[in-house]
């Protein structure tokens, strides 16, 4: 079975103690038999040479008795030899089989064991990076041109305010826009005015504006599942809220809601192909919680496919599938105060021919998942 590679470098056999430790039992094996063929060889000629002499020695009559002796103790040690021989064989088999397949299992669970940390790898990368989307949004919820627009929207304060978040995208690369909205869902202005025209477009119907309408202070936030954003031409985001209040106070009176666009499916991508999977077999893949495919290192089935993971309430683990591939998973840890949203990072190792679709990989569990 291929190998995943914790620093990404393609290694040999030979500086895997696994596949070498497999490789020398291998060798001795065949030695063995080799060794147990050619004594068996060499009794058969002595049998030979032991029946000759015997029916030499009946000729001879009487002056042959005592060489018919001899030859028949040949015969004996010959088929004692053979007797050893074979059994020498039969028991080196069994124990150097036992030895091999014992090998497999480690390697086995060894490579799932690296999978599920690689997934974990994953997940927690997009964590740390989602987290410092909710320090943002919560950050610039307070800024005074934000504030002031959301306060009085006049033309003045709403064109101040597009100015003021056109300049946070310049410095952070990872959003796609920003939106100010009223507190009955109309965007009073946003960040990138020239490439999308939604001034003045009403978002109450979005689950994200909802959810981000019950946000007790500002030290709360919304985070959205990943979608497509229609007035983003369609683009996969993720939005992140976060309440506006008076005078940029946590406890102020509420007055509009900032959401904040991250451009998923650029920086996910980037995420999952990072991932140092040493394997041309291997898909790196986030699912959501409801195992809908978020990210994908081949990029297929984005916000289609549907993954059946068979995590069966674990935080972590790895199994073998029907078809035979090798599947590794982790639920997202949370970082800091962003807790996640229950979803999975997830290696498929596919199955590479039938000795692959044998082999003796185990379920194993970290643990029940965290609430």
């Amino acid at each position: 079975m291929a190998q995943l590679d914790h620093a990404g470098a393609a290694g040999e056999d030979s500086s895997d103690v696994s596949a070498l430790t497999a490789r020398l039992t291998a060798e001795v094996n065949q030695i063995a038999c080799d060794k147990a063929s050619a004594i068996r060889g060499i009794t058969a000629d002595m049998k030979m040479l032991s029946l000759n002499a015997l029916v030499e020695s009946a000729r001879a009559g009487e002056q042959g008795r005592g060489f018919a002796v001899v030859a028949k103790e040949v015969s004996d040690v010959g088929h004692r030899i053979e007797t050893i021989a074979r059994e020498l064989e039969s028991e080196l088999v069994k124990r150097t089989g036992a030895l091999m397949k014992s090998i497999g299992q480690m390697a086995d669970r060894s490579t799932g064991e690296r999978m599920v940390d690689l997934s974990l790898n994953a997940i927690e990368l997009m964590d740390r990076n989602l987290y410092e989307r909710t320090c943002d949004v919560r950050w610039w919820a307070t800024d005074s041109a934000v504030v002031d627009c959301a306060t009085a929207p006049d033309p003045a304060n709403g064109a101040h305010a597009s100015e003021r978040l056109g300049v946070i995208l310049g410095a952070y690369t990872v959003y796609l826009d920003l939106w100010l909205c009223s507190l009955d869902g109309t965007i009073l202005a946003n960040g990138r005015p020239d490439k999308f025209k939604v001034k003045g477009r009403n978002v109450s119907g979005a689950a994200w504006f909802r959810d981000a309408l019950a946000l007790k202070s500002g030290d709360e936030y919304v985070a959205g599942d990943v979608e497509r954003q229609s007035l983003l031409n369609n683009a996969q985001v993720a939005t992140y809220c976060a309440s506006v209040r008076s005078k940029g106070q946590s406890r102020g009176k509420p007055l509009g809601i900032l959401a904040i666009h991250f451009d998923w499916e650029t920086q996910a991508r980037a995420i999952v192909q990072g991932v140092r999977v040493n394997d041309d077999a291997a898909r790196v893949l986030l699912v959501d919680a409801d195992f809908r495919v978020i990210a994908s290192s081949d990029g297929q089935g984005l916000l289609t496919e549907r993954f059946p993971l068979a995590a069966a309430k674990r935080s972590s683990g790895y199994y073998q599938d029907a078809s035979g591939a090798v599947v590794a998973f982790h639920v997202t840890p949370g970082y800091e105060t962003y807790k996640g949203l229950g979803w999975y990072g997830v290696i498929v190792r596919r199955a590479q021919g039938p000795a692959a679709r044998e082999s003796s990989v185990q379920t194993t569990s970290s643990g029940p998942v965290a609430a």
